[in-house]
């Protein structure tokens, strides 16, 4: 095979900045003069040990050791022959090679015949949307909001209905059977090779550098036998462990952003709704799960060696969306940078807000982000009755171990407390357990107790009256809800609502709030009484005493004030507990970043409403 003339091996080299290719798939930032560093791509670090000078062109880590010119980086990276990233990188530079005895430039084999047949099979696809077999991939891509310049901006395209249109195109490109079953373009079957996409919308999946290395193809016809959504197989350049859909496109601005932020989305159309909605930093997996060698890639893009980042997970409010993100959840110690949930109230995918309610609601989406953590002690305390003691210390001993792998100190406290709220439990009961789940201690089970004879059912003791403790939290919600059960027909509907959004922090009240806020028309008579029928064991004779007691007024028209105080005294309560917690979020948040923005926003809002009703 002729060589490559050394006098063009080192002009290549001089017309290449070794920060320009290595940045693509690291975020570098100064580290003095004339270096650059970031998260090195040959082990996982959390802190970046990988220098650059591009002065010298060279890198090193301290890390692990790997050191080279830009020709080692991209055989290491690619894993491809010396030639073949001279080469590479000598068509990027726009220059001609010379071989040595005036050879010609050799057959390009191995990994780069693979990324040639995946570059013609996405410039095939594209060719194809516009053929008049197409109509339905149009007509599904214009019923997603995509027109022809957002799929040129994708690369999306269409694969023809029979079995070897496209292979008979790419063959005649030069392309054998061997190489294009080995990209994963073609399928061996009884009766031979034949295009492995057909009759679908494909979208091109380029790695971080942009390079075509496999599609995604959605199916369009009813008589279509396979899966609604096909993927390329695992290839020597396609790896579904470590891709990204639409990081190529991302990358830019996840590093440049501040803070540096990248929303993980679930599928193809999402992402294209998010970028065209401006969210230009969303990405997605190729069908598997978010997992630690997507960590991986993306830490190294983020270059997240602090706190600052953060990567937002956007999941259908379903069953299977809120598995998927306990499965990221799973994988948040592996992030420096803070992670959250952004979950559409209305479970609406990304793409279908944007249909629905357009880009704003898509950005705002990114506003409604909850913490991880805050989002894995709500799903695990939802398996739990927490209007019992035994579903409060149950919920407790479940959760606890969430809050203990919080690894930011000054955090942890915060979530202890948020525990605390959500179980209405004492902020010191909560802290000893989270401590003992840090530790990995464990606790004995508490023994039900036993009735007389011994068969295994609880013994139940009713809540009376007499039972609550003689605090102001307890006695204005006990006096609330009394006037709620004995005026809520007269009470404004409105401010009633407001008032019994937020759970009470007594849990005998709060069974007794949650079944009057969960009942329907409070205008209509005997409403009050099958509210309090609602209210279950053993909380129910408390609702009944509840709505019997004489309430301490000297007329009707005196109680119905009483209860409008009372009902405004619980709104005014949530509304200093939620300026409470966001001047806290203030001081963690920089002022002039979009989040501290926002949080300033929403204490402006929170001061008008507080002087709302505090006026009232």
């Amino acid at each position: 095979m002729p060589r490559i003339l050394q006098a063009d091996v080192e002009e290549v080299k001089t017309r290449t900045n070794i920060a320009d290719i290595v940045g693509e798939r690291v975020a570098l930032k100064s580290a003095g003069v004339g270096s650059l560093k970031g998260l090195c791509p040959f082990h996982d670090e959390k802190s970046p040990s990988f220098h650059v000078r591009p002065q010298v062109g060279y890198y090193h880590c301290f890390g692990c050791g790997a050191s080279g010119d830009v020709y080692s980086f991209l055989r290491e990276m690619d894993h491809v022959s010396f030639t073949e990233a001279v080469e590479k990188l000598a068509a990027r530079a726009g220059y001609s090679l010379h071989y040595e005895d005036g050879g010609a430039a050799p057959e390009t084999s191995g990994r780069s015949r693979l990324y040639a047949a995946n570059t013609a099979a996405g410039e095939y696809f594209r060719s194809q949307l516009l053929s008049p077999e197409a109509e339905s991939a149009r007509r599904f891509l214009g019923e997603r909001g995509f027109d022809a310049g957002a799929a040129a901006h994708f690369g999306v395209g269409y694969a023809p209905r029979g079995w070897d249109n496209m292979l008979k195109a790419l063959s005649a490109k030069g392309f054998t059977r061997d190489e294009l079953t080995a990209a994963g373009l073609v399928s061996a079957g009884q009766r031979g090779v034949y295009d492995r996409f057909r009759g679908r919308v494909v979208w091109p999946i380029r790695d971080v550098t942009g390079q075509t290395i496999g599609f995604g193809a959605r199916k369009l016809y009813d008589d279509d036998q396979g899966p609604k959504y096909l993927n390329t197989p695992e290839t020597p350049i396609y790896k579904k462990a470590q891709v990204l859909y639409g990081l190529d496109l991302a990358k830019r601005d996840i590093s440049r952003g501040d803070p540096r932020r990248v929303v993980v989305v679930e599928g193809y159309t999402d992402v294209m709704a998010c970028h065209l909605a401006g969210v230009t930093t969303a990405i997605a997996t190729c069908g598997t799960a978010f997992g630690t060698e997507h960590i991986k890639v993306l830490r190294r893009v983020m270059g997240d060696d602090s706190a600052a980042g953060e990567v937002v997970f956007t999941f259908d409010g379903d069953e299977a969306g809120q598995k998927a993100a306990l499965r990221a959840f799973s994988e948040d110690s592996r992030f420096t940078a803070q992670t959250f949930v952004a979950v559409a109230p209305d479970g609406l995918d990304p793409c279908d807000m944007r249909l629905q309610r357009g880009d704003a609601a898509v950005r705002g989406l990114m506003d409604a982000k909850v913490p991880m953590f805050e989002f894995a002690i709500d799903r695990k305390l939802s398996g739990y009755d927490l209007s019992t003691v035994e579903g409060q210390v149950g919920a407790l001993r479940a959760a606890a171990p969430i809050v203990a792998e919080i690894r930011d100190e000054l955090l942890r406290p915060g979530y202890e407390r948020v525990l605390a709220r959500r179980l209405g439990m004492d902020p010191t009961a909560v802290h000893q357990q989270v401590q003992r789940a840090a530790r990995g201690e464990r606790e004995q089970p508490v023994q039900r107790q036993q009735t007389p004879a011994g068969d295994g059912v609880e013994a139940i003791s009713r809540v009376r009256l007499a039972d609550l403790p003689r605090t102001p939290e307890v006695a204005l919600e006990r006096d609330a809800l009394m006037g709620v059960l004995q005026y809520g027909h007269r009470l404004d509907q409105q401010t009633l609502a407001r008032a019994l959004s937020e759970p009470f922090r007594h849990p005998a009240l709060e069974a007794v709030r949650d079944a009057v806020a969960s009942h329907g028309d409070r205008t209509r008579v005997g409403w009050a009484t099958a509210a309090a029928d609602a209210v279950r064991e053993p909380y129910r004779s408390l609702a009944g005493e509840l709505l019997m007691m004489p309430f301490p007024a000297r007329d009707d028209e005196g109680a119905l004030a009483s209860s409008s105080d009372l009902c405004r005294r619980l709104i005014l309560r949530s509304i200093e507990r939620e300026k409470q917690e966001l001047l806290g979020a203030v001081q963690r948040v920089p002022a002039d970043s979009d989040g501290g923005r926002a949080l300033r926003m929403r204490l402006r809002d929170v001061d008008v409403e507080r002087l709302r009703f505090a006026e009232s």
